[in-house]
C-alpha cells in the first residue's frame, strides 16, 4: 500500500517515533556468550522499513545509529558510541540499514510475497555484514562465524520479519482508517 503524509511534520514525527520503536526494542535483548545477543531489533527494522517505506524507513534507522554513534545508549544492552560499530556487533548495525531499506522497497510493491522476499533478502544481507564483521575481528573463517552468529537467529529472525511485515499493515490500515495518512 503506498501511503501520502500531510505534511513534512508528519514526515518527521514518523520517522522519529520509529527512530525510538527501534531503540525500545533493541534493549529487549538476552546475551549469549558470543557476544551476539538475542534482540527484537531485526523486528524492529522490518517494522520501520515496511511502515515508513524506502526513504524515510531508511532516514528512521539512520537517526537511530546517529544516536547511537553519538553514545546515547539506544543499542542492545543500553550500549553507544563509536565503539559499538567497531565491535562484534557493529557488522549487524550496519547491515540493519540495508535491511530497513529492502524492507521499505517491498513495502510499497502491492505484494506480500515480493515484499516479505525482499525482507528476507535483507534479513540475509544483514546477516552477512554481521557475520563478516565477527569473523574478522575473532579471527575466524567466514563459515564458522555464519555458524555461531546467524544461523542461531535464523528462526528468530526470518518470524520477526513476517511479523515485522504483518505489523505494518495493521499499523497503516489504522493510519489511514483515521485518516492521518491517505492511501495512493
Amino acid at each position: 500500500m503506498k501511503i501520502q503524509y500531510k505534511n513534512k511534520l508528519q514526515k518527521m514525527v514518523m520517522v522519529g517515533v520509529f527512530a525510538a520503536v527501534m531503540a525500545v526494542l533493541s534493549q529487549i535483548s538476552i546475551p549469549l556468550p558470543t557476544g551476539v545477543p538475542i534482540t527484537l531489533q531485526t523486528f524492529a527494522v522490518a517494522l520501520c522499513g515496511y511502515v515508513l517505506g524506502f526513504s524515510m524507513g531508511g532516514l528512521s534507522l539512520a537517526v537511530y545509529l546517529a544516536l547511537g554513534a553519538v553514545g546515547l545508549p539506544v543499542f542492545a544492552g543500553f550500549s553507544g558510541g563509536v565503539g559499538a560499530f567497531l565491535g562484534v556487533t557493529g557488522g549487524f548495525l550496519w547491515g540493519f540499514f540495508l535491511m530497513s531499506l529492502l524492507c521499505g522497497l517491498g513495502a510499497r510493491q502491492g505484494r506480500k510475497w515480493l515484499a516479505l522476499l525482499l525482507g528476507l533478502s535483507g534479513l540475509v544481507l544483514c546477516d552477512l555484514c554481521g557475520a563478516i564483521q565477527f569473523a574478522v575481528l575473532m579471527s575466524t573463517s567466514l563459515p564458522q562465524a555464519i555458524l555461531l552468529v546467524c544461523l542461531p537467529y535464523l528462526v528468530k529472525d526470518i518470524i520477526s520479519v513476517v511479523l515485522g511485515y504483518a505489523a505494518a499493515q495493521v499499523i497503516l490500515y489504522s493510519l489511514k482508517k483515521s485518516k492521518l495518512v491517505s492511501a495512493v
